[in-house]
């Protein structure tokens, strides 16, 4: 595993609604709330961790939630789709769900061998339930109404939407590792052979697409994953040697992360496994404390009472 990239590690969206958010995610898709600390950017805005029980890479959706933001329009030069693994015979049972919870959904349909239900979360965010056709033996989070039999395993796959796929089909190959193993129509499905699970991107292409907007209900950038620090530093260097604006490695508190803008738009990040989400909670107990960066301790009780009250 010695400089390889490992698949997925996050992926970091926008919301409205905190409340909506969190209910959505923990209570109608039946994750784990795994971290509720605010934006390093704008303290006075949550930032939501969901994934399975310890916030393992590759499960782990993450949303700034902006109360009063507007609705954001999928399209060209972003990531639009996320897909998450669910267990074989399990489709029916979220279908019941949805409907008894007034989820927007489409029937299930095939794409690349595999069995796939599309849906929408309360801000428009567009996400599918996918039987791979790969095993999936990670360990899934559960609740007494989401049984392991039916729970989500984490990421499958996520899609970009882009106006020519060129440029970022050669970052992907080139810098991070993955290979083209697929293809329908115009949509492209790279892979990386270093992990089994969350490995996939596939790239949608769509010239003379309008381009998406960021904001409400979309995907705000996409992390992948490696190891630690010394493998990140590693692909910050080829990324620049590839010609692209790379940022320093930046601690995150519960990984180390650079960021760069791949050519087709999308925001893309490097983050380390370490140190984990365990780094300022114990296992039991993640997601049951507002837990600050360190710069904004000093204004806590500020911060407190500028961010809305969970339920």
């Amino acid at each position: 595993m010695e400089d390889q990239l490992l698949g997925l590690h996050h992926i970091t969206a926008i919301a409205g609604n905190a409340q909506r958010n969190f209910n959505f995610y923990t209570k109608i898709l039946g994750l784990r709330f795994i971290k509720k600390t605010v934006n390093f950017d704008d303290p006075n805005t949550y930032h939501f961790y969901f994934g399975d029980e310890g916030g393992s890479p590759g499960t782990i959706l993450t949303f700034f939630p902006w109360g009063t933001v507007q609705p954001g329009r999928r399209g060209t030069g972003m990531a639009t789709e996320i897909g998450y693994s669910v267990p074989e015979g399990s489709l029916e049972f979220w279908q019941k769900r949805f409907v008894d919870h007034n989820v927007i959904y489409n029937k299930p349909t095939q794409r690349f061998g595999e069995t796939y239900l599309p849906f929408l979360d309360p801000d428009g965010l567009k996400l599918e339930l996918i039987v791979s056709k790969t095993a999936d033996d990670r360990t899934p989070w559960k609740t007494n109404d989401v049984t392991a039999a039916v729970a989500t395993k984490g990421f499958h796959n996520v899609t970009l939407t882009l106006e020519n796929i060129k440029g970022t089909a050669d970052i992907l190959t080139d810098i991070l590792g993955y290979q083209l193993i697929d293809q329908h129509v115009n949509r492209y499905r790279f892979a990386t052979s270093a992990v089994d699970n969350a490995n996939l991107v596939d790239l949608v292409e769509v010239p003379g697409e309008a381009r998406g907007h960021v904001a409400g209900g979309t995907i705000h950038h996409v992390a992948f994953r490696v190891k630690d620090e010394a493998v990140e530093k590693h692909f910050q260097e080829k990324i620049a040697a590839k010609g692209l604006q790379v940022t320093d490695q930046i601690d995150r508190n519960y990984f180390h992360s650079v960021y760069f803008r791949e050519p087709g738009g999308v925001l893309f990040e490097i983050a380390t496994d370490n140190p984990g989400f365990t780094v300022d909670e114990p296992l039991n107990e993640l997601g049951t404390h507002l837990q600050l960066p360190a710069q904004y301790e000093p204004r806590r009780a500020q911060i407190e009472g500028q961010l809305p009250v969970l339920l």
